[in-house]
């Protein structure tokens, strides 16, 4: 046949063999027969509008480009979400195979067309799909922002949850949010790669020189080695994941109980990271508890708070005798002897006295660091809450009020 007669021949026969192919898909694709029937039919409008246009294209070869984009334009866009890339290229072999065994015989320049319009429909569904891809991933990452932007300024709604579970969050238990300085060459897969073999989820916000990851821990889900990455403390992944960012402080906030929660940790985080360069010999990471000293002295009303509560109120509401020797041990210098002269005690008791300390809240007043951290919540406590007296609004005297006097 010349090309005239076989263009007609192959417009007869296109619809069985639009025919012919949903049947050997339902027979040879089992994901296919499993398919609700909308679905199904979607597929089917993409089968036979490859085969339409490849008669087109073999009456017109220069239409490759815009005749195999119009083949997947005739699907609706949720089918690019049900099939995988891996199944539209079964879907495209299945096709070439009716085809060419419906078409053998009638000459080998036809087998060859169809080989070749095959290579540009998988060309084109590699495209359609690369270009799906990179506008989800686009997506994600203005999803993930924003996200992060909601943990940093507290600013949570209840549509915070489903965003969070839109980004693939499949963290259910602990989370804590690390602040720190943007590397100037920062690879974000890398940190990623890291994160997912120690077996924990991040949101990863970058704000200029400020690089922000909130962390958050799984429970273990059973499988052989999950149950030991879970294990780990957050300052323990903090060290892990400290290479991807860049020189200076590295501060992690206190973990809380969820995501959602996770803005309480964002604020001690940012305060300490504000502060930091005020411990000189800080280490990297730093915990954001530690550095309430420093946070309390710029400002800080949650530091005050921590400090008061966690250290002054439990020492006083526990013994009198406890706050007093803590106090006289500090002034004196952490001096043991000098404590105990100045309290007529033997230098044993004060010693067991800072044991108490240290069971009760956790702290050692023997070290440096935690003895400036137990003076400054002295300090802070005594002091106590800070009151705001009105004044009583002037009265304004008038001629009448003048005269009665």
């Amino acid at each position: 046949m010349d090309r005239e007669e076989t263009l007609a021949w192959l417009r007869r026969i296109s619809g069985d063999l639009a025919t012919a192919t949903l049947r050997r898909l339902e027979e040879s694709l089992p994901w296919y027969a499993e398919m609700p029937p909308a679905r199904r039919s979607s597929v089917g409008l993409v089968a036979q509008a490859g085969i339409t246009s490849f008669i087109q294209w073999y009456d017109d070869p220069e239409s490759t480009p815009w005749i195999a984009a119009d083949i997947f334009a005739a699907a609706p866009r949720e089918l690019l979400r049900s099939v995988s890339l891996q199944q539209t290229l079964q879907l495209i072999r299945v096709t070439v195979e009716v085809t060419e065994e419906r078409v053998a015989g009638k000459g080998e320049h036809l087998r060859e067309a169809i080989l070749l319009y095959s290579r540009e429909v998988a060309f084109a569904a590699a495209d359609v799909y690369a270009r799906a891809a990179e506008a989800r991933g686009l997506w994600d990452a203005r999803l993930e922002a924003l996200v992060v932007d909601s943990i940093l300024t507290g600013e949570t709604d209840e549509e915070l949850p489903s965003r969070i579970a839109a980004l693939g969050w499949h963290g259910h238990g602990e989370a804590c949010v690390l602040v720190g300085t943007t590397p100037p060459q920062f690879d974000v897969d890398q940190l990623r790669r890291v994160a997912r073999k120690l077996g924990v989820d991040v949101l990863i916000g970058v704000q200029g020189s400020r690089l922000v990851v909130v962390i958050g821990r799984a429970q273990p889900s059973g499988r052989p080695g999950e149950e030991a990455s879970a294990e780990l403390s957050f300052p323990e992944i903090a060290r892990q994941l400290e290479p991807g960012f860049g020189d200076g402080y590295l501060v992690i906030g206190p973990p809380v109980a969820a995501l959602v929660d996770a803005s309480q940790s964002a604020r001690a985080a940012l305060a300490g990271f504000a502060v930091a360069r005020g411990w000189r010999n800080a280490p990297r990471p730093v915990e954001a508890d530690d550095l309430l000293p420093e946070r309390a002295l710029a400002g800080d009303p949650l530091a005050r708070q921590t400090l008061v509560e966690r250290i002054y109120r439990p020492l006083l509401a526990h013994s009198a005798d406890l706050v007093a020797t803590l106090w006289s041990y500090l002034d004196n210098g952490r001096s043991l002897e000098a404590t105990a002269r100045e309290l007529f005690v033997h230098p044993n008791t004060v010693r067991y006295r800072l044991k108490r300390v240290s069971d009760v809240i956790g702290w050692d007043a023997t070290g440096p660091r935690e003895a400036l951290i137990l003076q400054t919540a002295l300090i802070l406590g005594s002091i106590g809450p800070a009151e705001v007296r009105r004044r009583p609004a002037p009265v304004r005297r008038t001629h009448a009020t003048e005269r009665s006097h």
